[in-house]
């Protein structure tokens, strides 16, 4: 993409009835049950264990009660947990206004990721604007253009390298949220002002810098330099612990959404010459998403309900708890319009068709799909 990022148009006449009647049931949904489709109880008392799971260890790590090295990393352990819990469970569902119907709410308990390394503003534009309006679209879904020595889309660039990487994928997802706290965000936040989308977070691109700045220092000095100086331990163990916090942070996220997208059921889509997709909008989401897990309550709360995430790309700004009900109502409207519904009954099995996918689309045995409505 160079320039200002052109947008894509689909098509609203293929699918209608289908689209209609499935926000007409949700709206149903909420009205009958007589509930918010924000927040509720279950959900804050998750936010105060998610976010505990985070700042609880650093506080103990800043106030220098933790000396012992095995207790130091069993913190950071903790606090990768956190970093993790707060991006599937909190700043996800605040980010994308579903937390709370107050804006001022949620951009506050969005900004939390700014605490754990990551960004707000660069998150939600590749994850709002460039992820969920463009699923699975070669070009414009960053999700789905990794660095080049992995391939997650049968329309990108087959490399000899990629025929490994149903191997080696997995170590690079540890490194997912350590891209977060070194260049990652200072890199898109460029490339998002060349693409003119940083303005829809701030018109002040300068402040937008120095926001970021602020942020990246104060992480560093609070899970870096401040423990270094509090606990009489050596100083390389910091910089491990660190890296291991990461590691499980980003491995956890990258084992949630890669079996949402990248798995041989799901679609990816090029557009037309003239920017269109011939496609409903709400049906392009159900052909590019999967499910997994859908009966496990355990891995439904942990995963902040990401596990059902065709029903997040459907209603993005509707609160996860409520995922699980909205599912039976997706799952049937979907049936009776012949709309695929794609979901894997386990963690697991959803965990082994994305490494065959990753294996097929490596080896260049799946070719490009492209929507025909």
């Amino acid at each position: 993409m160079q320039g200002a990022l052109k947008p894509i148009k689909y098509d609203r006449k293929i699918g209608a009835d289908f689209n209609a009647t499935l926000n007409k049931r949700v709206r149903a949904y909420f009205k009958d049950n007589n509930i918010s489709k924000h927040a509720n109880l279950n959900m804050k008392l998750k936010t105060i264990f998610m976010v505990s799971l985070f700042f609880v260890p650093l506080g103990f790590l800043l106030s220098g009660l933790v000396q012992e090295v095995w207790l130091v990393g069993l913190m950071y352990l903790g606090m990768g947990l956190g970093t993790a819990g707060i991006g599937l469970s909190i700043m996800h569902d605040a980010n994308h206004g579903a937390y709370s119907k107050k804006d001022s709410v949620n951009r506050w308990i969005g900004k939390i990721v700014n605490m754990v390394g990551g960004y707000a503003p660069t998150w939600k534009i590749q994850h709002n604007i460039l992820h969920h309006t463009y699923t699975n679209v070669e070009g414009y879904d960053e999700d789905i253009q990794p660095p080049p020595f992995l391939r997650f889309s049968p329309n990108a660039e087959l490399k000899p390298i990629h025929k490994y990487q149903h191997f080696y994928a997995w170590f690079f997802y540890g490194l997912m949220t350590f891209s977060w706290i070194t260049a990652k965000d200072f890199k898109q936040l460029y490339r998002y002002k060349a693409l003119d989308l940083t303005k829809t977070e701030n018109p002040n691109f300068g402040a937008l810098l120095a926001e970021l700045i602020f942020f990246k220092a104060l992480y560093y000095v609070l899970v870096l330099v401040l423990p270094i100086l509090m606990i009489d331990i050596a100083w390389y163990w910091f910089p491990i612990f660190l890296f291991g916090l990461h590691f499980v942070a980003g491995s956890i996220l990258a084992y949630v959404f890669q079996p949402a997208h990248v798995v041989p059921e799901v679609e990816f889509v090029e557009h037309d010459a003239d920017m269109s997709i011939p496609n409903n909008f709400a049906i392009h989401q159900m052909q590019t998403t999967a499910n997994f897990a859908p009966k496990s309550r355990i891995l439904y709360w942990l995963v902040g309900g990401l596990n059902y995430q065709v029903e997040h790309h459907l209603f993005p700004n509707i609160c996860h708890v409520h995922y699980k009900g909205l599912s039976k109502v997706v799952k049937q409207t979907a049936e009776e319009f012949g709309v695929p519904y794609n979901t894997h009954s386990t963690f697991f099995s959803a965990i082994k068709y994305h490494m065959k996918m990753l294996k097929a689309i490596g080896r260049g045995e799946i070719k490009g799909k492209y929507h025909v409505g």
